[in-house]
């Protein structure tokens, strides 16, 4: 699969995400895209870009998969990366600020 492939993949399941996070009853995935941008739009959440920029300045490497989840009363992006040397990464990053919020190594 090409990076511009899994970057499009990792965008779609994010935005999926975050309909099953704004709608956690709902079982329709088509309305997840005007849910995120709704989010966005609204200045709840940052685009995705800039969640995934944020996340490869911490671990620079290929993302696998992006996830929004509402933990604590706050949108938290869960962004998991491929690096270099093969290692898969965990960062959490606050989704209104885009800051760092933990890096895990995933075993």
């Amino acid at each position: 699969m090409s990076r511009q492939t899994l970057i499009h993949l990792a965008a779609a399941m994010a935005l999926l995400a975050v309909f099953a996070a704004a709608h956690p009853s709902a079982a329709v995935a088509d309305e997840g895209p005007v849910a995120a941008r709704k989010l966005s739009d609204a200045g709840i959440i940052l685009p995705l870009e800039k969640i995934v920029a944020a996340a490869k300045a911490v671990k620079p490497g290929e993302i696998l998969e992006t996830e929004l989840e509402r933990k604590h009363g706050r949108y938290v992006y869960e962004v998991e990366i491929l690096d270099a040397r093969g290692q898969v990464w965990e960062v959490k990053l606050d989704a209104r600020s885009g800051k760092l919020i933990a890096v895990e190594s995933e075993d």
